[in-house]
Order: C-alpha cells, then sequence, then structure tokens
C-alpha cells in the first residue's frame, strides 16, 4: 500500500471521480456523451470510443489534484494508456491522482429485496494485474431496493468477504452497497444497513483499511460515526441517478461525507464540443463538486 496515497485520500481536499462504467453500462455512458450505438461496430470499437472520452476528462486542465483526490477506472481502462503511460500511472505521476479500480462482474438478479455482486472467480488475478499497473483500491458495487433485514445483511457479508480478500492483496476495498433512491422505504433501508455496516467493521483485523460508497443518506449526517471508525479511511458518496446540482445540494448537508460521481460528473459533456466548451462546462461541474464535498 503507498503510504503517501493513503493519506492523501484519508485527509485531502476533495472528491473522487468515479469513470468506472462497464459492460452493459458503456452504451448509456457513451450516449450521453452524444455517441450512438450505431456509431460503433464491435465492442473493441466502443471501449476505444470510452476511453477516448475518458482520456479527454483526464487530459482536461480542471482534472486535477486541486479538486480530485481519486479515479475510479475499469479493467479495459486501466489496461489501455494515455501518452504511453498505463492510465493509472498516468492518473499518479502526472496528475497526482490515486487511481482504483471496478472490480465486480455486475449485479446478480434480485433476489429478497436486493442485488447482490456475481461470482468473480477471477478476483485473484484481477488484484495480481491492479497490483502491476500500481493501483491503490479497489471498488465494488451491490444494490439494496427495499429495508429488507435479511437481503441487506446478505449484501454487506458479501462485500465484506470479497473486501478482505482484497485488502490481504495489500489494496483499499471501496465498499458499495447502494440504496436505491427511488425506494420508499429508503430510511428504514439506510438504519439496516448502518447497523450491518457496524457490525462487520468491528469484526474486521486491526490493520484492514477500508472505504465505504454509500447513498446520500435521508437523514443529514447519518454516517457521521461510520466516519469516525478507525478501519475506515474515508466515505464517500455516489450520485445515484441525482442530477449533480440534487446531489452537490444533498452534498452539501453531509458534514464530512465527499462525492464519488459518475453520470453526475460527465452531465453536459459531449463528443461535439469544442476543447474550450468540453474544458469549460467540466471545469464547472468539477468545481461544484469540490465545494458541495468540503462543506
Amino acid at each position: 500500500m503507498n503510504t503517501e496515497q493513503l493519506e492523501r485520500i484519508r485527509t485531502g481536499k476533495g472528491f473522487i471521480a468515479a469513470l468506472d462504467q462497464s459492460g452493459g453500462s458503456t452504451p448509456k455512458a457513451l450516449l450521453q456523451y452524444g455517441v450512438k450505438e450505431d456509431s460503433y461496430a464491435n465492442e473493441e470499437d466502443m471501449y476505444v470510443l470510452v476511453h477516448g472520452m475518458r482520456t479527454r476528462i483526464i487530459q482536461s486542465p480542471s482534472f486535477n489534484s486541486q479538486y480530485i483526490l481519486g479515479a475510479i477506472l475499469f479493467e479495459n481502462t486501466m489496461d489501455r494508456k494515455i501518452e504511453d503511460q498505463f492510465t493509472a500511472d498516468y492518473l499518479w505521476e502526472k496528475k497526482g491522482i490515486v487511481p482504483f479500480l471496478k472490480i465486480d462482474k455486475g449485479l446478480a438478479d434480485l433476489d429478497d429485496g436486493v442485488q447482490l455482486m456475481k461470482p468473480n472467480p477471477d478476483l485473484d488475478d484481477i488484484l495480481t494485474r491492479a497490483l502491476e499497473r500500481h493501483i491503490f483500491g479497489t471498488k465494488m458495487r451491490s444494490v439494496i431496493k427495499q429495508a429488507s433485514p435479511t437481503g441487506i445483511k446478505k449484501v454487506v457479508e458479501q462485500q465484506f468477504e470479497v473486501a478482505k480478500q482484497i485488502a490481504a492483496k495489500g489494496l483499499v476495498p471501496i465498499i458499495e452497497p447502494e440504496v436505491d433512491i427511488l425506494i420508499t422505504d429508503k430510511a428504514a433501508a439506510e438504519n439496516i444497513l448502518k447497523e450491518e455496516l457496524r457490525h462487520h467493521l468491528s469484526a474486521l483485523d486491526q490493520d484492514v483499511k477500508v472505504m465505504l460508497k454509500l447513498s446520500i443518506p435521508s437523514e443529514d449526517n447519518f454516517y457521521s460515526d461510520l466516519m469516525k471508525d478507525p478501519h475506515v479511511v474515508r466515505v464517500v458518496a455516489l450520485s445515484g441517478g441525482y442530477t449533480q446540482a440534487e446531489a452537490n445540494e444533498k452534498l452539501t448537508h453531509n458534514q464530512g461525507l465527499i462525492a464519488s460521481f459518475s453520470r453526475a460528473l460527465a452531465q453536459g459533456l459531449t463528443s461535439t464540443q469544442s476543447d474550450e466548451e468540453f474544458n469549460g462546462i467540466l471545469s464547472t461541474s468539477i468545481q461544484d463538486i469540490y465545494e458541495a464535498s468540503i462543506k
């Protein structure tokens, strides 16, 4: 584990950029960027286009360590280069931004009010490659769609089981049990989730460090006590389908909670924009998300 990167994530001012759409979500990310599905013939063409989009974001002057602490990549991006450097090396060496990797294989079908992560038999190999590519930490997502005590228990158990495997490799896992922002019993689900998180954190070995990526809570400062847990490096928030303005506004009411936005970060960016226009929109977004994160 890189201690300089750990300290930056633990104490730095800023937010984490999520550039990790993969698989089925990549066409949606490209469509938001103004690239239609008939613009590419196969998966490789699609990934070349999405890497071009991410490269444009990463190389933008406003995408820098003054505002951004870390960036989450996905496997395909980790294995591609920016200016002859692997993406993670470019992020850290040129930009001073800590690289993370999305390691889950997507969501299983809805069962007991939740979607667990799909099985990931190649995880150990992925983690070994992540270390070779100088990745600092990982991210994995499950989804909670109902205040189901048994379902939420399963989600958190699975997340921590995988997190221990990741931490044993020397990487810092971001545990992401997303609560769907549209469900009617969101606050009740968050209550159950917090208790499960607290329980599993208390059972970790002393030297294990994790991060938590959570939906912005219904009750302001609801996760403040988790931020004080000695195992928790940082608690970050996903935008979860809120617009950038909505997510930023809600974030400002949660002291210590910082953004880890994906769609909300890329909102308004399109492939047809001039560099000046693209960089201007991205700069405004980055500054707004930064301001919401440090309040």
